[in-house]
């Protein structure tokens, strides 16, 4: 009896280097080191599994023995790496960094308006109460009024500090 051939089905094989491996598990060993460098609540906001709030925990309280500490963080990272939302844990810690540099920016952008506002006076003055309707012109012109004559007197700025406490209410969100 003939033996019959077994039809030849094709599966599509992905090779995976082993620096790949190496790099992803480097990858997920620092959002380890990442999560347990955190304050809780910075932790809280995040979307973490049981398993790896019960982990932090540990890793808060042995944070002091560097090598059972060491050993936690490979326990966290195996961890990551058998969790499904790490791109959402991910994303999350960029969401939180990238707060506060745009809170920098916009600190930055109300000093030079600041700087501005003594220099050019009331042209600015029109120009930022376009955009910003919240602002009472009589009190702007007040604290930059203010300002300056401290500037031109060399006096303590508490004008200026005034200026840019104003400023800040209105113009951050």
């Amino acid at each position: 009896m003939a033996k019959k051939k077994k039809p030849f089905i094709e599966e599509e094989i992905i090779y995976v280097s082993k620096s790949e491996l190496k790099r992803d598990a480097q990858q997920y060993q620092q959002l380890a080191i990442d999560l347990a460098a955190m304050s809780n609540k910075q932790r809280e906001r995040l979307p973490l599994s049981d398993d790896l709030v019960e982990a932090m925990v540990v890793a808060d309280k042995i944070r002091a023995k560097s090598e059972a500490y060491r050993r936690h963080i490979n326990y966290i990272s195996k961890t990551l790496r058998l969790t499904d939302n790490v791109a959402d844990i991910e994303a999350a810690i960029e969401l939180m960094l990238n707060k506060n540099n745009q809170a920098d920016v916009l600190l930055n952008k109300i000093e030079s308006t600041r700087t501005e506002l003594i220099n050019n006076g009331d042209s600015l003055i029109n120009e930022l109460l376009e955009q910003y309707p919240s602002l009472e012109r009589q009190k702007l012109r007040q604290l930059v009024r203010q300002a300056a004559k401290e500037a031109k007197a060399e006096k303590p700025a508490k004008g200026y500090k005034d200026l840019f406490q104003y400023l800040k209410e209105v113009m951050m969100p």
